[in-house]
């Protein structure tokens, strides 16, 4: 069994490492958007923004790769490879940041221009960009949880990845707020599910078995949500338990529907590819982000610019998408 998973995870890099040998032979400048893992609802969605910057921008070669399950070895790989083909900048959506310092380091020395989204600590960026102050989402997903428990009872948290900043930044927030409120139990804090539903499923189960009296999950991943409505609705708890999480109303749609989850939160993440291909562009150009800047896009009209940890800047959108049974359709993704 460990044999076959890893032929599957070698051949998904592969695969990988073959897109990008095809599409780097078609432009001078290349863009490439480098994801968490390929073939999920959300990463989807980013990359028809990719390739809406792609048509606008023909003089650039512009395309998003990952691998084909979230894991940190394999998505260094590709961005090793990347670098080693020499492509103009990498818009990179970390898995593990840390894992990344070396070769994105290694990148910028050699000239590559680098934009990460989701993980205001990696070091070796020249921009950071995140939709919203990541403490303050996770405090808003908190607080309409508290709200629905009417701020008491036992509630668990779910992130994909303890290596994910935002994830964590998020599941932290929700953390911090719920202080507020001394009858809330948080029996199970971040317990990770490696950013795959199926996992967050099984969580959500043993959760559930653990706590029969629990009142309330919040996940992180946008998969959390899908797993957690699963094992709500497989206990019969619908409309029972206060469900709240990142996710995508395409998926989540049916778990709303149902009672499983009382609403979710996100942000497109095709604005997002979008912005990071932009930014990447002006990085090429010589250009960089100021405090204020209007990128032209929802959500980043006014954005904020602060020094990250490293030499490179963070730039923050403002708000996010509050989403229930009442306005999912409204959002066709």
């Amino acid at each position: 069994m460990k044999l076959t998973r890893f032929a599957t995870a070698l051949a998904g890099v592969s695969l990988a490492l073959g897109a990008i040998s095809l599409a780097q032979a078609a432009g001078d400048v290349t863009i490439v958007t480098v994801v968490k893992v390929t073939g999920i609802n959300w990463f989807n969605r980013m990359e028809e923004g990719v390739k809406e910057f792609a048509k606008e921008n023909p003089g650039i070669n512009a395309y998003q790769t990952g691998p084909g399950q979230a894991d940190a070895a394999q998505q260094l790989k590709i961005i090793e490879d990347l670098i080693s083909k020499k492509v103009t900048a990498l818009a990179v959506v970390p898995f593990d940041p840390p894992t990344l310092e070396p070769a994105l380091k290694k990148a910028m020395d050699r000239g590559i221009k680098v934009v990460t989204h989701e993980a205001d600590n990696e070091k070796n960026t020249d921009v950071d960009i995140e939709a919203f102050d990541n403490t303050a989402y996770g405090a808003s997903l908190n607080e309409h949880l508290s709200a629905c428990m009417h701020q008491e009872g036992k509630w668990a948290v779910l992130v994909g990845s303890l290596g994910s900043r935002s994830q964590v930044q998020w599941a932290d927030g929700g953390i911090g707020n719920a202080k507020k409120y001394p009858k809330m139990d948080l029996v199970e804090p971040k317990l990770e599910t490696n950013n795959d539903g199926e996992r967050a499923y099984e969580v959500a189960k043993e959760v559930l078995r653990k706590h029969p009296d629990l009142k309330g999950f919040q996940g992180s991943s946008s998969l959390d949500i899908i797993g957690i409505g699963r094992a709500v609705e497989e206990a019969g708890l619908q409309g029972k338990l206060c469900v709240f999480g990142t996710g995508l109303a395409g998926e989540a749609g049916k778990f709303l529907e149902s009672g499983a989850v009382t609403g979710i939160a996100f942000w497109d993440p095709k604005i997002a590819g979008l912005a990071m291909n932009n930014i990447a562009k002006m990085l090429i150009q010589g250009k960089t982000v100021t405090n204020g800047m209007d990128l032209g896009l929802p959500g980043y009209n006014k954005v904020t610019v602060s020094k990250g940890p490293g030499k490179g800047i963070i730039v923050r959108g403002a708000g996010w998408i509050d989403v229930d049974k009442s306005n999912y359709k409204q959002y066709a993704f």
